[in-house]
């Protein structure tokens, strides 16, 4: 028990460090091809902070270990809206301004709509996967057709500042996408393995452990990037970070989980799990989009909402399991 928490805090330690080398890695590769600022900072920076969701997943689902793939998955994006984007609110209110973002949240809810519609016969079947994989390569497609547009947009200009002020050579940035994805697969392996072993020494599913402590431990590189970007006034890179990783949590990392290891679902995914990330979906949807000429903005008082929103589903997910013990 003790050996498999060290794994688990070890590997949590290394991810972050690895994940935060890989997008930072990434983006400046991309930005020596002259690689647009608006794709950058929607599927390089957004999609790459999920890089730890998604070798966690893969690497769970390969060894046989699917349901934590699941958890993993839909527990993230329900802590990245409730804990993550709420604490972050909490210390610095979020504007948004970017129009793509704007766009971007009617997506993520049909998003969230489907993952909830492929789920219902309570499997999880390799055209299940495809469908899911389908509609992330559409959505990349658009978003990549909406950089090359050209079109000012707020994420961009942000993006391009921060592009701007962090620049490395290349060789440099090549280094650390390389470096960072290994040890990536490292830490995945170490927390999988840790986490799978305190789930059967608990006697706790691999889906209950998948929801909350690998969940939260792979979601730790968007709270620290999206806290620094409100505390840089730069709102809307910290809201496309929740934005980006939701839609590839949802999409990408149940879809590739899915054709590595197809697999029946735990019900509760259905009926406890997916009304809480919808719910809190919309909540984030109603706050960001600005109603009646407000301003479109996540405030304190929203964002110590969507902790207490938090706090109530981990404590529901916790009884859960104490009444089925």
């Amino acid at each position: 028990m003790l050996l498999a928490c060290l794994a688990i805090l070890a590997g949590l330690v290394l991810m972050i460090w690895s994940a935060d080398r890989f997008v930072e890695g990434s983006a400046a590769t991309a930005h020596h091809y002259d690689v647009p600022p608006l794709i950058v900072g929607m599927v390089i920076v957004g999609f790459g902070t999920s890089a730890p969701e998604m070798v966690v997943s893969v690497m769970a689902a390969s060894q046989g270990n699917p349901a934590l793939a699941l958890g993993n998955a839909w527990g993230s994006n329900i802590g990245n809206i409730g804990l993550i984007l709420g604490l972050t609110a909490l210390l610095y209110p979020v504007l948004v301004q970017s129009v793509v973002l704007r766009k971007e949240l009617p997506i993520l809810l049909a998003v969230t709509v489907l993952a909830g519609a492929v789920m219902l016969d309570n499997d999880l079947s390799r055209w299940d996967a495809a469908i899911l994989l389908g509609a992330f390569a559409a959505l990349t497609g658009w978003t990549i057709y909406q950089g090359m547009r050209g079109s000012p947009d707020a994420l961009a200009d942000e993006t391009a500042h921060e592009l701007d002020v962090h620049a490395m050579p290349l060789r440099t940035a090549l280094l650390w996408l390389a470096a960072g994805l290994i040890l990536l697969i490292v830490s995945s392996r170490l927390l999988v393995w840790g986490a799978v072993s305190v789930a059967q020494t608990l006697g706790v599913s691999d889906l209950v452990i998948g929801l909350t402590i690998v969940a939260v431990g792979t979601s730790l590189p968007e709270l620290a990037s999206c806290i620094a970007a409100a505390k840089k006034g730069e709102h809307d890179i910290a809201l496309g970070n929740i934005l980006g990783s939701n839609l590839f949590n949802t999409m990408a990392v149940v879809g590739l989980a899915g054709m590595v290891a197809p697999t029946a679902t735990d019900p509760a995914l259905l009926w406890r799990d997916w009304p809480v990330m919808a719910g809190l979906t919309v909540l984030m949807f109603v706050m960001a989009m600005g109603w009646r000429g407000r301003q479109g903005q996540i405030n304190r008082w929203e964002g110590g909402l969507l902790i207490l929103a938090y706090i109530a589903y981990v404590a529901w997910l916790l009884q859960s399991v104490r009444t089925t013990a």
